[in-house]
């Protein structure tokens, strides 16, 4: 008995490219809008647009997933040139690196306990929202005064 394939067809890589290079266009218009106070980098901006789109099912999945995995399989690629950039200055590592190790401890520490806190308050709300409504017990006068004596 053969079971119906359920596997969706990714679309040509093109047009994959396309979607981000899009995404990234409007992403830098956006951050470009942005006062200079206020700096967020556009592959942040990109990759909230992205989910979005992809959460209120603009954008389907299978029409970026493979150009996904593949940059994926190629992160460790792309984090060469900043690793190199770290050996040259191995001087600032050297004079500031207790600092950078503390301020990344820190910071790491604190993400945690934020994150943990945003969770259970996020459960504590759905839960709260998605409780039913308790029935509410109808009681006669006989059974509140304990009957007729």
């Amino acid at each position: 008995m053969k079971t119906p394939q359920t596997d969706k067809k990714s679309a040509p890589i093109l047009f994959q490219m396309m979607i981000y290079a899009v995404i990234l266009f409007v992403a830098q218009l956006i951050s470009q809008t942005l006062p200079p106070a206020f700096p967020i980098p556009t592959p942040v901006i990109g990759l909230v647009l992205l989910y979005l789109l992809l959460t209120c099912r603009i954008i389907k999945i299978e029409w970026v997933d493979s150009l996904a995995n593949t940059l994926i399989g190629l992160i460790a690629f792309l984090f060469v040139p900043s690793g190199i950039s770290l050996t040259a200055n191995l001087k600032i590592m050297q004079t500031e690196g207790l600092k950078l190790v503390f301020v990344i401890i820190l910071s790491t520490i604190i993400l945690l306990v934020v994150t943990a806190y945003t969770a259970r308050a996020l459960l504590w709300l759905k839960s709260k929202l998605q409780a039913p409504a308790k029935p509410v017990k109808s009681v006669t006068w006989k059974q509140q005064n304990g009957g007729l004596q």
